[in-house]
């Protein structure tokens, strides 16, 4: 299976139809019974999608719905699916819908008449990332600054800036700083003032936690305009459920002029799952801090 402990739970609705063509011997025959029979056949298939088919992952299904219409001699089952899932819902939907016009055949067997399935269509497929990429502004600059005594002293090597000039990458968003400065609150207030004004993203990682060196938070919080809680509970909620210590985390994000500022862990993993959080939706602020209306 595809590894997709990465990825981020979102809305998503998946609507799948099959339409089959009955004899006129067999319409007066389609009665509610019939249909009950179908819309379990349906609802097990798509409760178990999960065990037949390779790479789709058990869901927590808010809602089956599986709907028949009857028009001349062409009957059309419809199977939406809903949950709050990692993937889309496309292949639970059209399973669902392919059992339905199973379930009508195997119901009618014994008769002579013939029954048309016709082809199996998604009508509707969504997940709240679908498409992010492609609305996100264009030609963004990012400054990356690394916040440590002992890898500004040389005595450590960086991984955790590296691991987000990375991902800043993945979004084709342009470096123009990286920069090792200690632990010094004056330093990082100085250096968010500075390049906030040339920027559109500014990312510190380091000097987040509860030692007594670490100031990162303390220095950037009376010179951010304009806290955004949201991302920084995104940040620890999506952390906390990778490990139990992400929750004594004090990220920080918020804007300094049209500028994104965010504070991330100075560990490795803890600046990597940061980002993983709220990359590349995060983006979406900079349509926001243009002017432009939310979709």
């Amino acid at each position: 299976m595809n590894d997709i402990s990465r990825e981020i739970k979102t809305a998503c609705t998946s609507i799948a139809a099959i339409t089959i063509t009955l004899n006129e011997e067999l319409i007066p025959l389609y009665k509610k019974e019939v249909f009950t029979l179908v819309k379990t056949g349906a609802q097990l298939a798509v409760k178990n999608a999960f065990s037949i088919i390779p790479d789709v992952y058990p869901a927590l299904l808010d809602s089956i719905d599986i709907t028949d219409e009857l028009e001349g001699e062409e009957l059309t089952f419809t199977v939406s699916v809903k949950a709050i899932h990692k993937t889309n819902l496309d292949s639970e939907a059209m399973l669902g819908a392919s059992v339905a016009a199973i379930t009508l055949v195997n119901t009618f067997e014994t008769k002579d008449a013939g029954i048309a399935i016709g082809a199996l269509r998604i009508v509707k497929s969504k997940s709240a990332l679908k498409g992010f990429k492609r609305i996100f502004p264009s030609n963004l600059k990012a400054a990356v600054i690394v916040c440590s005594d002992s890898i500004s002293d040389g005595k450590k090597e960086d991984r955790a800036g590296k691991a987000i000039i990375e991902k800043l990458k993945e979004s084709s968003i342009e470096i123009s700083n990286y920069e090792i400065i200690p632990d010094e609150a004056v330093i990082i207030a100085e250096k968010a003032l500075e390049l906030s004004k040339t920027n559109n993203l500014l990312i510190y990682t380091g000097g987040t936690g509860l030692s007594y060196r670490d100031v990162t938070p303390e220095a950037l919080e009376p010179i951010i305009e304009r806290r955004i809680p949201g991302i920084e509970e995104a940040i620890r909620s999506y952390g906390q459920e990778r490990m139990p210590f992400a929750m004594l985390s004090r990220s920080v994000a918020g804007t300094i002029g049209n500028c994104l500022v965010l504070a991330l862990p100075g560990s490795t993993n803890g600046a990597s799952e940061s980002m993983e959080a709220i990359f590349p939706h995060v983006l979406h602020v900079f349509k926001i801090l243009r002017g432009q209306q939310h979709d």
